[in-house]
């Protein structure tokens, strides 16, 4: 048996905006459809720069640039302070990044000692720089990255301390009740049949929705029920950022009545119960024509209560690593390998499908893995020297250790292995997720989570068996990943997806969904454009898994452990500003 007990821990920052000399960019793009992402603080310091200055030390800033996917164009996404006269600078202001873990984030720090007023940093003198992942920053341990400066052939430049903090607003949710008295009276027979929407100010002044009541029937004096919302949904963080309520009186046919609507902010309803959160709800079209309008009601909150949710990163900065392994289908429905038509053709100027797949996802997660060090396994292929059909083979041909060094230490293997066995069948997927399932169950604790990728042309053979596997695995701190590759119908992946009917097996259900099919034609770029494909595949087999990750950890009632104790340098006084 192979082992797999190993360290991991990161996560995936996301598109945000550049603004020179804002080291914040706290925008979110409001046309997208997901909430705002995880926001992280990434805090900078430097040690033994080099010194540029004849007289007196460097005068050091530091410059952070993201990388756009499809041209790998850098871009500014901010600046820190210039601190003088220091070659130890610990910058006081913050870059704030959204981060989601399925994405990968390129990130590149330029450090300059600024010899002007000047904003155009070609007039400075480069200090050097250092290239990395968000992920990397957050799966390091307690999120804290140390590397070298480099950059200035033959000179030592340094080295740089980055830590991520994620931002702790981003976190808290609000459980809240209202209640309504003396609404108008909108239905001719009967009383109105009141509710509300809430929605949050966006920085153009525009709206958007984020929650809406139940329904209370015939009543003018309604109490709702309390419902929670994440802070971030309702005022994306910014706690004087203008909430807007309306109260509608609900029709069978869709066309609500309005009744009115009011306006307040996160910082007035965490006030909670009192004269201050008791709302007039008016009527502007009312108003304008009566002169003795006073309002069309009022509204109460009875209730505020703030609960802060724990995070995928509050485990990956305790030291929860995860653990990556990878299964490939090497079953004779894939083609001869030395075809063109074959998905496993090697093809000297192009990755094939299964090449792709494992770059695309193997890229992110390994940024969690602190070691790299990945357990690569094949199924479905008869093995030298005697041609055994083996299920749960190691691809590098070491059953005691198939780890492989890294991303492409696995493509390495995998390669090498198409040239060594003989593909066969029949298509059993139990045997690796039994594998995999044997270490996870033997570290139920938190400390670790395992993912499995299995890369397939589809055609399963143990289906029983296989949802009886993955029924087990659903009690386990393991999700699994299907991409199925090939013009093949997938209704069997999609079945054991459990996104539509819960997967079961002989009358038991799982006890949660952990498992993630896509198909990977549905990615093919026709412009040939693979990075954008492949960064989409990634987003879409990787979203899930923090959800998946949490709900082991909640059923189980583990929480994280506490994080190392955080680095804090010492101050030094900032002084010029660029």
């Amino acid at each position: 048996m192979f082992g797999l007990e190993k360290p991991a821990g990161q996560l995936k920052p996301g598109r945000s905006g550049g603004l020179p000399k804002m080291a914040s960019v706290g925008d979110f793009n409001v046309l997208s459809s997901s909430i705002p992402a995880t926001k992280v603080e990434l805090s900078v310091s430097c040690r033994n720069l080099l010194d540029r200055d004849t007289f007196s030390k460097s005068d050091p800033i530091c410059v952070l640039y993201t990388q756009a996917i499809g041209n790998k164009e850098w871009r500014e996404f901010g600046r820190t302070e210039v601190i003088d006269n220091t070659l130890n600078p610990d910058f006081v202001r913050k870059f704030i990044m959204d981060y989601f873990f399925e994405e990968r984030e390129n990130l590149r720090f330029d450090f300059y000692d600024v010899d002007s007023k000047s904003p155009n940093l070609s007039k400075h003198d480069f200090l050097g720089q250092m290239f990395c992942t968000l992920g990397e920053i957050v799966g390091s341990q307690g999120s804290r990255l140390e590397k070298s400066i480099v950059g200035i052939p033959g000179k030592k430049c340094g080295t740089v301390i980055v830590t991520a903090e994620e931002l702790g607003c981003c976190r808290d949710s609000v459980l809240m009740q209202f209640c309504a008295n003396k609404l108008d009276k909108k239905d001719f027979f009967g009383k109105s049949d009141p509710f509300l929407v809430f929605h949050r100010s966006n920085e153009d002044g525009s709206f958007t929705i984020c929650h809406k009541t139940e329904v209370v029937k015939n009543t003018l004096n309604p109490v709702w029920q309390a419902f929670k919302i994440s802070v971030r949904a309702l005022c994306n963080g910014d706690y004087d950022r203008t909430i807007k309520v309306e109260v509608y009186d609900w029709d069978r046919d869709g066309s609500h009545d309005f009744i009115g609507e009011f306006t307040t902010s996160y910082r007035e309803l965490s006030r909670g119960q009192s004269q201050f959160n008791v709302y007039e709800v008016i009527n502007p079209k009312k108003k304008g024509k009566k002169k003795k309008y006073v309002n069309s009601g009022t509204v109460t909150l009875l209730s505020f209560l703030i609960e802060t949710e724990v995070s995928f990163l509050d485990y990956i900065k305790g030291g929860t690593q995860i653990n990556f392994t990878v299964a490939i289908d090497f079953t004779a429905s894939n083609g001869n390998p030395s075809q063109p038509t074959s998905l496993h053709y090697m093809n000297p100027y192009q990755l094939n499908a299964y090449g792709m797949a494992l770059r695309a996802v193997g890229e992110i997660i390994q940024d969690y893995d602190s070691d790299k060090m990945f357990p690569a396994l094949g199924f479905g292929a008869r093995l030298p020297p005697d041609g055994r059909v083996s299920h749960e083979f190691a691809l590098n041909g070491n059953p005691q250790n198939p780890y492989c060094h890294g991303i492409d230490g696995v493509m390495e293997a995998y390669y090498r292995s198409l040239k060594s066995v003989q593909l066969y069948g029949p298509t059993n997927f139990a045997p690796v997720i039994n594998h995999v399932a044997r270490y996870a169950a033997s570290v139920k604790d938190g400390s670790q989570y395992f993912v499995l990728l299995i890369v397939t042309d589809g055609v399963i053979s143990d289906m029983a068996q296989t949802k009886e596997s993955i029924v087990n695995a659903s009690k386990l701190p393991m999700s699994i990943i299907i991409v199925g590759v090939g013009p093949a119908e997938f209704d069997a992946m999609e079945e054991l997806d459990g996104d539509v009917v819960r997967i079961s097996s002989r009358g038991r259900f799982a006890e949660r969904d952990i498992v993630q099919f896509v198909p990977f034609r549905d990615y093919i770029d026709r412009s040939g454009n693979h990075v954008l494909s492949m960064a989409r595949l990634a987003k879409d087999v990787l979203a899930e898994i923090p959800e998946q990750f949490l709900s082991y950890m909640r059923v189980r009632g583990i929480k994280p452990s506490p994080a190392p104790p955080p680095y804090t340098p010492p101050i030094h006084v900032l002084q010029t500003q660029i």
